[in-house]
């Protein structure tokens, strides 16, 4: 109980830092139970990887963490497959997996299903690659959020595709906070299945919601769209809310066919300052060239 933890580190139950070599592997029937029901207020990871090389992360299955079920930092060559990680929708900051400070990161073949972000790419990250993931409930797939509190955000080489998001309440995901810096770059989301998502595509730079707007921003450049498809919870199938005075550049769009789950009404875009293209969209994105 928490009573026990009095005077101990409660911010993640499991770490590892500083390994070479590290390999975690359940064999399918292993299992991580974070009995996280107490503590989601108490903000504790399940199981914390950092400053690590050479990562083997396989076969395991994750439970209710009491924040983010597993965090990544600092690391470089770390491979996660055949994971299953739950926590109920109503959980708050389950992320499934956290990715921060680390470079030649490959997430494969696992299923997500969580309160928060499935998974979510922090700054410092490069050549992140995921692949073959299922993610739903939770906040689909998100690069960020970035430039919190004036941070200089340098994120590029991210890779998402063959992934499925199922109920989530975002699809992929790009959120920054007003008032940072830096950079989000080279970002590719690719065969992309959606089965009743929110907000299936979306760029949100307007992440603080409650804040004054602010001149600098993180900028947002060469974001390709490609083959997704399926159905939206949501009227708005695509949303590109850039800066108003950094703005959005290089976004590009190619065969997307997202229709309605709910309605046989047309599914439709927003924009606020991206620039691009698109072709063969569904719906249309009239503040791109087609």
């Amino acid at each position: 109980n928490l009573g026990s933890w009095k005077g101990l580190d409660i911010h993640e139950w499991l770490a590892f830092s500083q390994v070479q070599g590290l390999i975690i592997d359940g064999q399918g029937q292993g299992q991580i139970d974070g009995q996280g029901y107490n503590w989601w207020k108490a903000c504790s990871n399940a199981l914390r990887i950092s400053n690590c090389v050479n990562v083997r992360l396989s076969g395991l299955k994750h439970f209710n963490s009491q924040r983010n079920h597993i965090s990544i930092d600092g690391c470089n060559d770390v491979i996660v497959s055949g994971l299953h990680i739950f926590a109920p929708e109503q959980s708050p900051n389950t992320d499934g997996i956290d990715i921060a400070g680390s470079t030649n990161i490959q997430v494969m073949n696992s299923v997500i299903q969580t309160g928060d972000d499935c998974i979510a790419i922090n700054t410092l990250c490069s050549n992140i690659n995921i692949t073959g993931v299922t993610c739903g409930p939770g906040h689909g797939i998100s690069v960020g959020s970035l430039g919190m509190n004036g941070e200089v955000a340098k994120v590029e080489g991210i890779y998402v595709q063959n992934c499925t998001f199922t109920g989530s309440t975002n699809g992929a995901r790009i959120k920054t906070w007003q008032g940072g810096a830096g950079y989000a770059r080279h970002i590719i989301f690719d065969d992309i299945t959606l089965i009743n998502t929110d907000n299936p595509i979306i760029i949100d730079q307007y992440y603080c919601p409650n804040c004054v707007n602010q001149t600098s921003a993180v900028q947002i450049s060469d974001v390709s769209y490609s083959r997704i498809r399926g159905t939206s919870a949501t009227p708005t199938a695509i949303s590109l809310m850039c800066s108003q005075t950094q703005g959005c550049t290089d976004i590009r769009l190619m065969h997307i066919k997202i229709t309605s789950a709910h309605s046989s009404e047309p599914t439709s875009s927003k924009c606020i300052n991206a620039h691009g293209k698109y072709t063969d969209s569904i719906p249309k994105v009239d503040c791109l060239l087609p």
